[in-house]
């Protein structure tokens, strides 16, 4: 990973500087059609490797409001890396029909319920590649931003058995609105419930559930569209149900990135919190490889949570890359324990973003 000056750099050179549009670079994808009764009215598309391996990992890749599944990929660079790792993408989709925006309905209660709605569509798209594709059933994973990752929570929540692990980026907590206004509160970090009540919500979603997705949470200490509350809210709901509710995390800082860990009683990593020093709202990407691309809410802050996520639900060592890759292709993995954040290196960082014009 990069270290924390460069990260600071490009932090500063994304203020005031326009995005270019994601949706002007080539796709890779396809069209998913005829997956099921889609009640939630979505499209679908999906990457499947050129010579795929008998049963592929699956990773379902949910893009935030305003954003196209194309545009999302051509930024964070996810079937760019499949194809190098031989496992398959599905990017459900949003339509302007069902959000003006483009955002997934996180906050409709008929679209985050099991077998309804947008849910359930998406969960006909899985169903369908894991017949079409062969996909490993124990080797299903999903990520999203924004709304996209609040609907990520969605799928983690109402069907947990179906996946092996979940990264949501920049999201908001599973059941905690069902109006406009209040997703909008929510978002601000207002009125988010207490951790007693988040897990209830939790629970409830799958009553019958005994197993739990591994969940890592990312989210920019300076995003002004998503309050950081709601990952640290987010954290609190999945705490329960994977028995580290009285836990204190594991933490680590490197490259501008401070992560907490949480070990069940067996040493299994089953939630993680990544918070990225001075970043704002969107995906962090490290856009000096040649997988990634800076857009709107695509950050070039030098870290690839792609590589990341990747790497952490073992799909990136677990093969052999399919293609030969130069130096600056390949992104070094955060150590998964370190030290515990002392008083000095919390100074020497807020000193940085303060040089930086980051933090006041």
């Amino acid at each position: 990973m990069r270290p924390l000056s460069d990260t600071i750099a490009r932090l500063s050179r994304l203020n005031g500087r326009p995005p270019r549009p994601s949706d002007a670079l080539p796709t890779r994808l396809t069209d998913l059609a005829n997956f099921g009764s889609n009640p939630g009215a979505l499209s679908a598309k999906v990457y499947t490797p050129l010579d795929p391996p008998k049963s592929p990992a699956l990773v379902v890749v949910l893009h935030g409001c305003t954003q196209t599944a194309a545009g999302y990929d051509g930024c964070a660079g996810w079937s760019k890396l499949a194809e190098e790792y031989g496992f398959c993408v599905l990017f459900p989709e949003q339509k302007r029909g069902n959000n003006a925006n483009l955002c997934f309905n996180w906050f409709e209660m008929a679209d985050i319920v099991r077998d309804h709605g947008e849910a359930m569509s998406i969960r006909e798209m899985i169903e369908t590649l894991l017949t079409k594709c062969k996909v490993d059933r124990k080797r299903i994973f999903i990520t999203g931003l924004s709304a996209g990752g609040a609907m990520a929570n969605v799928m983690l929540a109402t069907y947990p058995e179906l996946f092996t692990g979940g990264a949501i980026i920049a999201g908001v907590p599973y059941g905690v609105a069902s109006t406009v206004p209040e997703a909008f509160d929510r978002m601000r970090g207002h009125g988010i419930p207490a951790r007693s009540f988040l897990q209830k919500l939790l629970q409830s979603a799958a009553p019958s559930s005994i197993t739990w997705p591994s969940i890592s949470v990312w989210h920019g200490t300076g995003d002004q569209t998503v309050s950081a509350v709601n990952a640290s809210a987010i954290v609190d709901q999945w705490r329960g149900v994977h028995g580290v509710d009285g836990n204190a995390p594991t933490v680590s800082t490197d490259g501008g990135v401070v992560r907490q860990v949480w070990r069940n009683e067996t040493g299994q990593v089953v939630l993680s919190f990544h918070s990225i020093i001075g970043m704002g709202h969107g995906t962090p990407v490290d856009a000096s490889n040649e997988r990634e691309n800076s857009g709107p809410f695509m950050l070039d802050v030098g870290i690839s949570s792609t590589a990341e996520i990747a790497a952490d639900w073992g799909l990136t060592p677990s093969f052999e890359r399919r293609q030969k890759l130069t130096a600056s292709q390949t992104a070094p993995l955060l150590p998964l324990e370190a030290p515990n954040l002392s008083s000095g290196i919390k100074q020497t960082i807020e000193d940085a973003l303060r040089a930086a014009g980051l933090m006041k």
